[in-house]
């Protein structure tokens, strides 16, 4: 007898320290997107942060105790085939993995080194997952009014991820996506920038909250929870009605016809 059943990607969620502490909800809309496209999530309790706060304030050694743990964490998890990749909301934290802990082990841990560049390899921002390796196009979600998009900073520049997001707004029903004057500058958050530089931080985002008036977008959608939160700060200290949403959040949203 033969089976013809097919095997399901099997992924772990890498939820985040930003999204697991403010908005817990958008990690369980990427698990609910994956599962409804036939991927099987896991989610490893012990995972903490990735150590990219402490990495950009110039702290490398607490930045690779915290990366160290995460390599322990995922890295056996690769090793022995019991997922294929990890997927994460948000490209800031994927472009850490990916870009940042080789660099931080170069000269300090072979061994840490050659398994940072392994999980680098396999370590996906959702959107990019969805489209390049499961080839979604649409959701299925919906929503009836303007959208305008946010390509964050460390996804649009460092990841180079721009295409996939667009394409997942685009499909979906009844929303109408509008143009956003200097959409791919930088909403002023840039983590403990944000903290060290408030003045010019502030500026940024009310510059960014001021084109999204303009534009008539009743939501801003984005990759990052920090963007978000940032700008959703902004928006209502100034009385603007649109808001800023994680992508996931917005792509999980389906009618009841549908089940939504």
């Amino acid at each position: 007898m033969t089976d013809n059943s097919t095997t399901r990607p099997r992924v772990a969620l890498f939820v985040t320290c930003m999204v697991d502490t403010l908005q817990p909800g958008v990690g369980t809309a990427a698990a609910e997107l994956l599962e409804r496209h036939g991927v099987d999530v896991i989610f490893p309790e012990k995972q903490t942060c990735c150590g990219q706060p402490a990495y950009n304030a110039g702290y490398r050694k607490d930045a690779q105790v915290m990366a160290r743990h995460f390599v322990d964490v995922f890295w056996p998890l690769v090793d022995e085939g019991s997922i294929d990749a990890i997927v994460a909301p948000s490209g800031s934290c994927v472009a850490m993995v990916k870009l940042q802990y080789p660099i931080l082990f170069e000269a300090t841990d072979e061994g840490y080194h050659w398994r940072a560049i392994q999980l680098g390899e396999v370590t996906y921002e959702l959107t990019q997952y969805l489209v390049d390796f499961l080839g979604v196009l649409d959701t299925g979600a919906e929503f009836s009014g303007k959208i305008a998009y946010h390509p964050c900073c460390h996804l649009l520049r460092e990841l180079r991820i721009d295409t996939q997001p667009r394409r997942l707004l685009a499909a979906m029903r009844d929303a109408e996506i509008v143009d956003l004057q200097g959409a791919d500058e930088c909403c002023g958050f840039g983590g403990l920038f944000a903290l060290k530089n408030a003045e010019i931080s502030t500026a940024m985002g009310r510059r960014k909250a001021h084109n999204l008036v303009a534009s008539g977008a009743e939501l801003v959608v984005m990759n990052d929870v920090s963007c978000m939160t940032h700008l959703n700060g902004i928006l209502e200290h100034e009385g603007h009605s649109c808001r800023a949403v994680h992508i996931a959040d917005l792509l999980n949203r389906r009618s009841e016809s549908d089940g939504g």
